[in-house]
């Protein structure tokens, strides 16, 4: 079993040694408490969910069920890629549901940043019930739960899905095997694996998505917006090799309008806040230095391409004070 705290003389693991030294306790642990039984996976594509894959099938082959939710918070793309990679390329065993109506009703007309926050993350656990009730023999479900999300929701900053509990009524135990790891660390784990570069090093994504970048009550418009301009926003950061550069980058359409002209007429439309930030470990963050004709350029794309977005800025406040992202 992992600890529940990260001991104190815990040596960091930077090198391929102590990586797969980790791997190898780990899989060990895994075999003792899982035993013959099947494990679910909560697995969202990123790169802890990932690493956690990838650690489970060494240890426990097709013991693994792997479920893919897309609750309509995704990036574009995303739920194909994330079908792509795991499904075809690493042959798991992949569920996918398709659970976006459910979500949106449920976070309709719902503000505070805690509340959906606890919203998707239950709505997440009761999905994955629904899916082990149609399995023989699940007995835990895993989680990409790494330690700086122990750390924030101990310290109250904000509540995290991973780092919740299951409901009383639930018999699943948890298996979380990175959760005394460091993101920088989860990464060292996950290339010696042999996972594919682009996913150990693809920018961390929330557990509720883009449900966190678009603050104020989700509408599905609002949320397209967000969507459309992160793709933008990573395009370009790809052409321009910004995309390893820059640690996390993302968009956030917060519920606000204001002024401004469009084709010769009175737009009164939502702004894009653009954030682009540099962290080792999460619990510190700085403003990336973008250069400022890349900003003018996907200024423009984004209040020409993405309908309702007539503003775009740019957030150079780092952590602390401000977390990494919104809400």
């Amino acid at each position: 079993m992992v600890p529940d705290r990260r001991p104190a003389d815990m040596v960091r693991i930077t090198t391929p040694e102590l990586a797969q030294a980790f791997i190898d306790e780990q899989i060990a642990a895994i075999r003792e408490q899982v035993g013959d039984k099947k494990v679910l996976l909560a697995l969202s594509g990123g790169v802890d969910s990932s690493v956690v894959a990838a650690l489970l099938i060494k240890a426990i082959g097709n013991q693994l069920v792997s479920v893919h939710v897309n609750h309509g918070l995704l990036r574009k793309g995303e739920p194909e890629q994330v079908i792509e990679v795991f499904r075809n390329q690493m042959k798991a065993n992949l569920i996918y549901v398709d659970a976006t109506d459910r979500f949106l009703d449920k976070l309709a007309g719902v503000s505070d940043p805690e509340t959906k926050r606890k919203i998707i993350g239950g709505e997440f656990i009761e999905v994955f019930a629904e899916e082990a009730r149609k399995l023989d023999g699940i007995e835990f479900l895993a989680q990409g739960t790494i330690w700086p999300d122990i750390l924030e929701s101990e310290d109250g900053i904000k509540a995290h899905h991973n780092a919740g509990g299951l409901p009383e009524d639930m018999n699943f135990d948890l298996v979380e095997p990175v959760k005394i790891l460091f993101k920088d660390e989860v990464r060292v784990i996950g290339e010696q694996l042999g996972l594919p570069h682009g996913m150990v090093y693809r920018q961390p994504f929330p557990g509720p998505g883009l449900g966190v970048r678009c603050p104020g009550a989700i509408t599905r418009d609002r949320l397209e917006a967000v969507r459309e301009s992160d793709a933008i926003l990573r395009e370009e950061f790809a052409k321009n090799g910004l995309d390893e550069k820059v640690w996390q980058y993302f968009t956030v359409v917060p519920d606000f309008r204001s002024t401004g002209v469009k084709d010769g007429k009175r737009a009164f439309e939502w702004l894009c806040i653009v954030r682009a930030v540099n962290s080792v470990d999460v619990m510190t963050a700085t403003a990336a230095e973008i250069p400022y004709d890349l900003m003018q350029h996907i200024t423009e794309r984004i209040t020409h391409e993405v309908p309702g977005i007539n503003r775009v800025l740019y957030d150079c406040t780092p952590k602390p004070t401000g977390t990494v992202e919104f809400e």
